[in-house]
């Protein structure tokens, strides 16, 4: 059996492993293990789609939240029965022709993301004009710019009062099935010769355009897939919270996934990833240090707010220690596992 034969059949057991868990915690785990499961599966699609741009690209985007913003009111308002609508809007009647609209969860989650595409394209002109710290502000007034939108448009998004009573629609297998389309297409594009380019750019712009390159194409191509794939994650949020308002999009968002996509190491999927699980599971597991603590000699108290003070002492040590994250540029690859089985068999072998 050829090497790349031996991968897919590893590719494809990796995947059933997965679904099994899925499974088994969609059937006996609790309503708390599963959001948590729930959360790692959103991240995990919200960090590898915000990676492609800040990391494999190298643009420091920080305006992610505004796409979610627009995935999720979209996907929310598709979803929505009208008399739903007519009950959560009370003070001002929802604007024609969302007011009759509705929409199965699968659509609704397509029209999101391609709503939050094409607002990606129209700022993508006045944002790629500019670079460095420049860009970075530009694309986070725009995220501010949405957020207030959605505060001030009362006919649409029902302003501070947001959307409430929206049907859980989102389970482990629509979070988990949406992570892993994005990892695969992700992981195809950045091994294709688009992702070489993208690197490229990141690297050395000037050099990749004596070679050909086209900064612009290729880094529009980037933001409109990340900006794709932010809308989907934002509809399973607004699905799976069922409960959406402006103060759910702000800068805190982008900031919790520029921690993420730095702690796992940025231009690296695999990274990505494991920072999303480690934030979604790690988040939850320190709570531990804000509840009561017998220790049989004293009993020591609760602090409230102490997880994140742990949480953020943990990031410190990682950013000190590990200054290209956890992953830095690498990837896991099963060539590494057959590598070291062929070399120990190799010795096994010897007399």
């Amino acid at each position: 059996m050829t090497r790349d034969r031996v991968k897919l059949v590893l590719n494809i057991l990796a995947l059933l492993l997965l679904f099994s868990i899925l499974y088994f915690f969609d059937r006996y785990g609790s309503p708390y293990h599963v959001r948590i499961l729930n959360n790692m599966g959103i991240f995990i699609t919200l960090a590898v789609s915000y990676n492609l741009v800040n990391g494999y690209c190298g643009v420091l985007h920080l305006g992610p939240n505004a796409f979610i913003a627009i995935g999720a009111y979209t996907s929310s308002l598709l979803t929505m029965s009208p008399l739903e609508k007519q009950m959560n809007f009370i003070i001002e009647p929802l604007m024609w022709p969302l007011s009759v609209l509705q929409a199965p969860f699968s659509l609704s989650l397509i029209c999101g993301g391609v709503a939050a595409a094409l607002f990606a394209f129209l700022i993508s002109f006045p944002v790629f004009r500019v670079r460095g710290d420049y860009l970075a502000i530009v694309t986070l007034g725009f995220g501010e710019v949405v957020r207030v939108l959605c505060n001030a448009s009362q006919s649409v998004t029902n302003g501070p009062l947001g959307l409430k009573g929206l049907t859980p629609h989102t389970n482990l297998w629509w979070s988990w099935g949406i992570a892993v389309l994005t990892l695969i297409l992700v992981v195809r594009l950045v091994n294709s010769s688009y992702g070489r380019a993208m690197k490229a750019i990141r690297d050395n712009e000037p050099a990749a355009m004596a070679m050909g390159v086209n900064p612009f194409r290729h880094l529009l191509m980037a933001f409109l897939i990340s900006a794709f794939f932010c809308g989907v994650g934002g509809g399973l949020l607004a699905h799976l919270i069922t409960t959406i308002s402006p103060t759910l999009f702000t800068f805190f968002l982008t900031f919790n996934l520029l921690i993420i996509v730095v702690v796992g190491g940025l231009g690296s999927t695999t990274g990505a990833v494991l920072g999303a699980i480690l934030f979604a599971w790690g988040g939850e597991a320190l709570r531990v240090v804000e509840s009561p603590m017998n220790l049989g000699f004293m009993t020591l108290p609760g602090i409230p707010g102490m997880r994140m003070v742990l949480f953020s002492v943990i990031l410190m040590l990682v950013i000190i220690f590990m200054r290209r994250g956890i992953m830095g540029h690498r990837e896991f690859s099963w060539d590494w596992i057959l590598d070291k089985l062929q070399r120990k068999e190799a010795e096994l072998k010897k007399p």
